[in-house]
């Protein structure tokens, strides 16, 4: 299966998302600090990240860069308790391939990962 990384400021999100994936035989690694999840990118092959927008120091935005320039073709989904249009077109315009907005559901989210890692 896939190797995701699941960043989020919260340590409970993180949790309950690794919970979902690792059932669905997926390995997660989480993060609840931006920088130790960029770094982690950079030394370790990833299929796909779960950012979250609003965070301590950075935004999922900027974290969504920064993975990009470390590996182009990666696959992220961001989440959002905080939608704007603002922030979804920006998502979209850097690659993100999923802006969900927060709750998300159990079954929304397997779902959105199977499509984002069938892509």
């Amino acid at each position: 299966m896939a190797r995701i990384l699941v960043l989020d400021d919260i340590g409970d999100a993180v949790t309950l998302v690794k919970k979902i994936l690792t059932r669905k035989g997926h390995e997660v690694i989480g993060f609840t600090d931006e920088e130790a999840a960029i770094a982690y990118a950079q030394t370790e092959a990833l299929d796909m990240a779960i950012l979250d927008i609003k965070l301590k120091k950075l935004s999922g935005i900027d974290v969504l860069e920064e993975l990009k320039k470390i590996n182009p073709g990666l696959r992220v989904m961001l989440l959002t308790g905080y939608p704007t249009l603002g922030t979804a077109k920006e998502a979209l315009r850097l690659g993100a391939c999923e802006y969900c907005i927060k709750p998300v559901e159990k079954g929304e989210l397997e779902d959105k990962v199977a499509a984002i890692l069938g892509k």
